[in-house]
């Protein structure tokens, strides 16, 4: 999106597809779904959409590549180093805080949401449940911080007839992304979560470097 779209509108079709593929998500898989951790989250979510909109920041392109592609280092880090856990209280705060802030600036942070999971009891349904319930609130946050400006200033450069293609393909790759689910095992689940996510950083730090250098 960003390639072919200014940053802030990305942002907002972004959110808007992501809004209703997490959604979809958390709703087949709500039998799955850790209450307790969404309400903590959404409180530090709050305060984070809060804070970012009162600062009115939009960032450029290099910017935003480069916290894209460097997010994903944080699913390596040692276990003793960082001792992040959603199922507590002050850690579900503490993810919702910073995830919702790291979203609004850098336009995903997924990565980051994966160190507060990747640690827990918690079985691969449950942390697929639970991460797409607390995106909704990420990225309807997004929608609305970056989105009311654009409303306000009267720009029509949002593509509704693209998003309105994509929503029932992302609603289709959500449930046959299900199926594939079941057939993982927990562990087979986090390996390739880092792997994934790893790979889409390096991407985004090979576009982030071509930009700044002006290649």
């Amino acid at each position: 999106l960003l390639l072919v779209l200014p940053a802030t509108v990305a942002f907002v079709v972004h959110g808007l597809l992501q809004l209703v593929s997490n959604g979809w998500r958390a709703y087949l898989q709500r039998q799955h779904l850790r209450w307790s951790i969404v309400g903590w989250y959404a409180l530090g979510a709050a305060v984070a959409a809060v804070a970012v909109a009162a600062v009115s920041y939009v960032p450029s392109k290099p910017v935003t590549y480069l916290l894209l592609g460097l997010v994903p280092a944080l699913v390596w880090l040692p276990k003793g180093l960082l001792r992040l856990d959603a199922t507590r209280r002050s850690h579900a705060l503490l993810a919702g805080l910073l995830t919702t802030a790291v979203n609004l600036v850098a336009g995903v942070a997924g990565p980051l949401l994966d160190v507060f999971f990747v640690r827990t009891q918690l079985g691969r349904h449950s942390v697929v449940a639970t991460k797409a319930a607390t995106q909704v609130l990420a990225h309807l946050a997004k929608v609305v911080v970056y989105g009311g400006p654009l409303l306000r200033a009267g720009e029509s450069t949002i593509p509704y007839a693209v998003v309105l293609l994509a929503v029932p393909l992302s609603m289709l790759g959500t449930a046959v992304g299900g199926r594939l689910l079941d057939r993982l095992s927990d562990a087979g689940f986090r390996s390739a979560t880092r792997w994934v996510v790893t790979a889409i950083g390096a991407v985004y730090l090979a576009q982030a470097a071509r930009l700044a250098w002006g290649a």
